[in-house]
């Protein structure tokens, strides 16, 4: 006998989950089931009450700050249960009245009519790395910050440094600073403690990513990344803890679409307008693109850098960077003499480079796939 489907929309959050069902066999009827506690014996209750001989459970939430624990409870059990991106649902316009039971009948409807869009889950060990890099970002940013505020004080004081900053010749220029105001040397110290505290946080990081990718699945993938121009270490795992499989992209135009590296578009009729890029999906990612495409404005060249790098690698990977290197670099100075603003030419050279990481991933997949 053909199972019927039960699909189930669970509005999660922190101590609680609305849940609401949806029957296959019959296309109007949606009803609220009601709340459960957002604990792994409640989930596990609800799906003993729901599951039945003749019954098949598709379950799915929106993607947040709870993670994948219940997408991965509900899997080990032997259910279907979707993460769905939560920008891409359908909304109707107007509409004001947003309560959990609403999104819980909401999803289960969309479920049913096939309108969701699910993520990519990783696995434990890959959330867990990508959660060590965004660890490393926060600690950038924290920097930064830390710089900015130490820069601002000095510029208010009258100090300038007319040199690169952040050197060990800025260091000792900072030490030998002095202030009318006693007050102000507690201060100068206290920004330089800053910014060395926050650059030990930084350099201890990066150490304990490169220290994690000895067992990691994706580490073949993150090396072979690493052959391309300004694809250290830190932005090859950056790129392929956000991205995750990057294989899962059936062509490289999907990727920059992912990427949101692609331009967006309001045409209607014969009249067809184009605008910036549509910086949808992963941030993260996109930025680290568009960083590493800076070191095309440069001559094609191998540096020793990224000659060490690309030891060991398959030739074929090896050509590719090499192809990528020579028409980025070509592109980049074609672009800038027909007169587009240095921005626009990273980005995109940025969506050209997203492509060949497409083209490396596929000729080196990770250990799993192998």
């Amino acid at each position: 006998m053909e199972q019927v489907i039960t699909y189930v929309g669970l509005d999660v959050h922190k101590d609680t989950i609305a849940v609401a069902l949806a029957e296959a066999d019959q296309r109007g009827a949606v009803r609220e089931f009601g709340k459960i506690a957002n604990t792994p014996t409640a989930v596990k209750t609800l799906a003993g009450k729901l599951a039945r001989t003749d019954r098949e459970l598709q379950f799915c939430y929106e993607a947040g700050p709870c993670g994948y624990g219940i997408q991965r409870q509900l899997t080990l059990a032997g259910h279907g249960c979707a993460v769905v991106a939560p920008s891409l649902i359908p909304r109707k316009p107007g509409e004001r009245i947003k309560t959990d039971r609403r999104d819980a009948i909401n999803l289960a409807k969309l479920h049913r009519a096939g309108e969701l869009t699910a993520v990519w889950v990783p696995d434990p060990k890959h959330e867990a790395i990508r959660d060590l890099v965004r660890a490393r970002q926060a600690a950038v940013r924290a920097l930064r910050q830390a710089r900015q505020q130490l820069s601002g004080f000095l510029l208010r004081q009258g100090r300038h440094y007319n040199r690169p900053a952040w050197t060990l010749m800025h260091r000792r220029w900072l030490a030998g600073l002095r202030f009318e105001q006693a007050v102000h040397h507690i201060v100068l110290e206290d920004g330089i403690a800053a910014v060395e505290a926050a650059t030990a946080r930084r350099d201890r990081l990066e150490t304990q990513i490169a220290a994690a990718l000895s067992d990691w699945s994706l580490a073949p993938v993150v090396r072979a990344l690493q052959a391309l121009r300004g694809m250290a270490l830190i932005a090859a795992t950056t790129l392929v803890a956000e991205l995750g499989d990057i294989s899962r992209f059936a062509n490289p135009r999907q990727l920059m679409a992912y990427l949101g590296l692609v331009p967006s578009e309001h045409s209607s009729g014969s009249t067809r307008r184009q605008g910036g890029i549509t910086k949808a999906g992963n941030g993260a990612a996109r930025r680290t693109l568009i960083e590493a495409a800076w070191s095309y404005r440069f001559p094609a060249r191998i540096s020793r850098e990224q000659l060490l790098r690309q030891e060991g690698l398959a030739q074929s990977i090896r050509d590719t960077a090499w192809k990528a290197q020579e028409r980025l670099c070509r592109r980049y100075r074609t672009l800038s003499r027909s007169g587009k603003p240095p921005t626009v030419v990273v980005t995109a050279i940025a969506r050209e480079l997203a492509g060949f990481v497409w083209a490396i991933v596929r000729l080196e997949p990770p250990i799993g796939a192998r």
